[in-house]
């Protein structure tokens, strides 16, 4: 089962600026955000859960500089039958988010 994307709007602002200062790094972006809705905990994303103030939060790579912070809630967690979620927090360089 896929899961269903929430982007907060610290996550909106700063991926519409992030993209606009940095084009090229749409494809991956699309991308990461793909693989997400498919399966967080793909390799490639190198995804991990964080410590300190973040650890309810994990973090995924969309390239060697800029991550991606998510929290994910399940179905017993959310109490009701929607699907699995990945509510994106934050993006940008990895001084930036952490």
């Amino acid at each position: 089962m896929n899961f269903e994307l929430i982007k907060s709007g610290q996550f909106t602002r700063k991926a519409a600026k992030l993209l606009k200062s940095n084009p090229a790094l749409k494809d991956s972006f699309v991308r990461t955000l793909h693989l997400l809705i498919e399966d967080p905990f793909t390799p490639s994303l190198r995804t991990h859960k964080l410590k300190g103030q973040l650890e309810s939060s994990y973090s995924c790579s969309i390239n060697f500089e800029y991550r991606l912070i998510f929290k994910i809630f399940y179905e017993s967690e959310l109490g009701n039958n929607k699907n699995k979620i990945i509510f994106l927090e934050t993006i940008g360089t990895h001084d930036e988010v952490y």
